[in-house]
């Protein structure tokens, strides 16, 4: 059958620089280059190029150059080029088009709407280079009043249960070992020790030579229950009970047979080469009181001694979904907003199903609030995140602490070519290829991690002293620091926020 699909990227080579070093062709996982000894020459099959740049990055000589195919279908607002070719896709395999990374339609990033208010004269500033600035948080249920017994350094706190120490309200967000190589855990996971912070192992369970971590490892319980176990359990800083994600809110999960290798078998407890599939819902949870039923269970699994969250996408009733989590006696609450990231969904689901994050959050929060019982939990959100100015809007509307996933996946080397679902990951990310994994250096890539996460912290003190504030619970909820810009009636009054200028 001809194919109709056109590539979606040129690759230029400019002959005079190459030097037929074949590098090109070696780093390639999808095989887009291929040398030919005979003409001593580099040839490009475009149709198989990803546009991930790990070829033109690593080209000694600069001779490589990828650019998005200029092509041109003909002038139609609603039948575009991506559309058509989408269209010939299906029409040619009969199957469901599938996509990584998180939704990238033109929806309104209603981050890029907020502005942050600032001191001036009545309010000082404060200059974080010469006084304390406190960006530590505290995870968990707290509790309505607090009892001290004894005084001095004897006094000690009585009635609040296991908490969650972040030195920086920002987490590494879930994400599975399958979905993602061992190196890519390992560097997650060492980022998140060395910075007072917390990993989320995702549904793929732990590897046993990462338990070394747990102290800064937070353990899903999907609805595979894939490794899940006692030691599992018990190696854990949190527990989180995922509901559902971002990418593909009222669907299940998929880790294709080929990506489940040896180890990826032992650590999800599942055959090795057979298809690992987390049904849609949890079985044993068609209510509140069934989720009730698996928090209290968790807790005494563990001895009630580490906090029980509760991952949920956005979606349109989030608010009265986070009050019954809530009121089921979990200690967290998690909303993944429709950017959140993802190794493999259907793209239509992905870019269709859920809402940004911004808006759950602000209702999530209106609602406990209004019912009394915001004290009761902490709420953590994902999908979308892209830089300091994000979270430290996301903490003003509300939000206790962030997960950070793509930016994670970005500062390690990621270029969002959304090929993740492959297994072909030109930079070592999503695959469990060993010659693939082993380029990408645990060490060096936590330094990265580290070094971003480090650089957001600066700027949030920066932001945090411009508006007078001092620590980051003082902002959190404190909605009277953020402004609209271009933003409607309704979009305000939903956001909880005022018009710039009022």
């Amino acid at each position: 059958m001809k194919s109709y699909i056109l590539p979606e990227f040129l690759v230029e080579r400019d002959d005079y620089r190459c030097i037929r070093c074949e590098v090109c062709v070696r780093q390639c996982a999808f095989e887009a280059h291929r040398y030919d000894a005979d003409e001593d020459a580099v040839f490009v099959d475009e149709s198989k190029c990803c546009g991930c740049l790990r070829c033109v990055t690593l080209c000694p000589t600069r001779a490589l150059t990828v650019r998005r195919n200029p092509t041109q279908t003909p002038d139609n607002y609603n039948w575009t080029r991506e559309q058509l070719m989408d269209a010939y896709k299906q029409a040619e395999t009969g199957g469901v088009l599938l996509t990584g990374m998180g939704c990238g339609r033109e929806l309104p990033i209603y981050w890029d709407r907020i502005v942050l208010d600032a001191s001036q004269v009545t309010n000082p500033s404060i200059d974080p280079l010469r006084e304390p600035m406190e960006l530590r948080t505290w995870l968990g249920a707290k509790p309505d009043r607090l009892d001290s017994q004894g005084e001095g350094k004897r006094r000690r706190i009585e009635g609040m249960g296991p908490q969650l120490k972040l030195e920086t309200p920002m987490m590494f967000s879930a994400i599975s070992y399958g979905a993602i190589s061992y190196n890519t855990c390992e560097a997650l996971a060492r980022a998140a020790a060395e910075l007072g912070t917390y990993y989320n192992t995702g549904e793929g369970g732990l590897r046993r030579d990462l338990y070394k971590y747990g102290r800064h490892t937070i353990c899903q319980v999907a609805s595979g229950r894939f490794g899940v176990h006692a030691d599992y359990l018990e190696a854990a800083a949190a527990l989180e009970i995922k509901i559902g994600q971002g990418a593909k809110p009222g669907i299940g999960g998929h880790l294709p047979g080929e990506k489940v290798s040896l180890e990826i078998s032992r650590t999800r407890m599942i055959p090795e080469g057979s298809d690992a599939i987390s049904p849609a819902p949890h079985h044993d949870i068609y209510s509140i009181e069934d989720l009730a039923q698996l928090i209290y269970a968790l807790k005494e699994a563990t001895h009630w001694t580490k906090p029980v969250s509760v991952k949920i996408a956005a979606v349109h009733n989030s608010a009265a979904i986070a009050s019954g989590i809530v009121r089921a006696g979990a200690d967290i609450v998690a909303i993944d907003g429709i950017r959140g990231g993802t190794g493999a969904a259907p793209t239509r689901i992905r870019d269709n199903v859920g809402i940004p994050i911004e808006l759950a959050l602000a209702a999530v929060d209106d609602r406990l609030r209004a019912e009394g019982i915001r004290n009761r939990a902490s709420i953590v959100v994902a999908g979308g995140f892209r830089n300091s100015g994000d979270v430290i809007k996301a903490i003003a509307l509300g939000a206790d602490a962030v997960y950070l996933g793509t930016p994670a996946l970005v500062a390690m080397g990621c270029h969002v070519c959304r090929k993740c679902y492959t297994g072909k990951c030109n930079w070592g990310i999503a695959t469990q290829d060993p010659y693939l994994s082993k380029r990408l250096n645990p060490e060096l890539a936590a330094r990265r991690l580290v070094n971003m996460i480090n650089a957001w912290s600066h700027e949030i003190m920066e932001m945090l002293g411009g508006m007078g504030i001092n620590a980051i619970e003082s902002l959190r909820g404190n909605r009277l620091r953020l402004r609209g810009v271009g933003l409607s009636r309704e979009e305000l009054d939903i956001l909880g926020i005022k018009h710039a200028g009022e």
